[in-house]
Order: C-alpha cells, then sequence, then structure tokens
C-alpha cells in the first residue's frame, strides 16, 4: 500500500457498478489524485460512502436532457443506465462537452444505443465546435423536455439553470465544491440556498446534495 501524503478524503464519483467492481472516473490534478492514480493491484484503499443524495432516478415516461460537461461527464455512465432500469420509456438525449477530444473519450464506454447523444468540443476536435449550454439552447428549440439534469463546471451549470428557467423546465444540479468530512459535520462545503420561510439557509453540499433542484440555488 502506498503512504499517502494527503489528510483529507477527495470526492469522487461512482461512475459505474458492475456486480461488486466499482468504477472510478477523475483527473488527476493534485496530489490526492495522483496518489490514487499510482495505486496497483492488491493495494488497499479505504473507501467511505455513497454519501449524499444523487440525481432521482426513480422518474417514469419523462423526456430527460442530460447536459455534462469535463469532469462532470463521470456519474453519467451509471445515471443513464438506472434511469433506464426504472423506466425503459424515459427518453434520454445526452450533450456531452469538454475542451477536445480526449476529454470526452470516456463516452466511448457508455452504452449509447438508446439515447440521443451529442458531442461538443472547444476545439471541434470531435462533435460539434461549440459550448454545452449552445448546444442545449440548440436542442430546446426542437425537443421536448421535461427534465433536466447537469454537472459540470459552475460556469457551465449556472448558465443552464437559466436557460431551464426560460424554458420553465425542472433542473437537477450536482455541484462541485472541495469537501472535507462528507458527513455533515464542517462547514467545509456550505451553500447558501433560498428558503421560503427564511430567506436563505446554509445546506452541506456532501449531506444535503450534491443534487439540488436549481430553484433552490443562488447563482
Amino acid at each position: 500500500m502506498l503512504k499517502s501524503s494527503t489528510y483529507l478524503r477527495r470526492p469522487i464519483s461512482l461512475h459505474y457498478i458492475d456486480d461488486d467492481i466499482l468504477e472510478f472516473y477523475y483527473q488527476a490534478k493534485g496530489k490526492g489524485t495522483k496518489y490514487l492514480s499510482e495505486l496497483k493491484e492488491n493495494d488497499i484503499l479505504n473507501i467511505q460512502g455513497p454519501l449524499g443524495n444523487g440525481f432521482d432516478t426513480s422518474i417514469k415516461n419523462k423526456k430527460i436532457l442530460i447536459t455534462a460537461g469535463g469532469m462532470g461527464i463521470a456519474p453519467i455512465k451509471l445515471l443513464i443506465e438506472k434511469l433506464y432500469e426504472n423506466d425503459s420509456n424515459n427518453y434520454i438525449t445526452l450533450i456531452a462537452g469538454g475542451a477536445d477530444e480526449n476529454a470526452v473519450k470516456i463516452i466511448k464506454r457508455f452504452d449509447t444505443s438508446s439515447i440521443d447523444l451529442y458531442i461538443t468540443t472547444d476545439d471541434g476536435s470531435v462533435g460539434d465546435k461549440c459550448s454545452t449550454v449552445d448546444k442545449t439552447k440548440e436542442l430546446l428549440k426542437e425537443k421536448e423536455i421535461d427534465i433536466i439534469y447537469t454537472c459540470g463546471p459552475a460556469a457551465m451549470m449556472n448558465a443552464l439553470i437559466k436557460v431551464s428557467e426560460k424554458y420553465n423546465i425542472l433542473c437537477y444540479a450536482s455541484l462541485e465544491e472541495r469537501m472535507a468530512c462528507g458527513v455533515n459535520a464542517c462547514l467545509g462545503c456550505s451553500i447558501e440556498i433560498k428558503d421560503k420561510k427564511q430567506g436563505s439557509i446554509l445546506k452541506k453540499v456532501c449531506y444535503d446534495g450534491p443534487v439540488f433542484d436549481s430553484k433552490v440555488l443562488n447563482i
């Protein structure tokens, strides 16, 4: 087992489950994820979870748009499978975007046979040369959508939330925040959300989220 120089855990989305195998998709950026990338078979890794509240997969017979950018693509593979497992009548459109071809190559591991797939890249190396937000706006002019699920950079999700408000579409966003404890014990991932009675209150992304109804988010 490698000895990590980090103290805090790293919050990472669950990419996929296959029997007793858990898959994680992440980018090695700092000390913590670099350590994870150097683990070998039979090394021991202490995992805490699952934690918080994810996307609602109990919906039935809905037209769903999933817009994911960058590392926000990570939880989408499992999300699509669970939405179809619950109801095969759910109609899913996926927009996956990134900076370039390498940022979206993980989509090749998805089962996209039953969904409408659109790829966008900033440099146009694959798919359409535009942002996921621009592609969402384009599709909403053509398609009837009941629910939007989104995960990715904050700027992307904030823009999508405004689009969902314009079209009066229910939108759920999976927030990316630094987390320390993961169990509602500290204030590391606190965000301010709208509350009908109190105006605004603090919620913890690790415990109350990471997925929130966009209507309660202050953007």
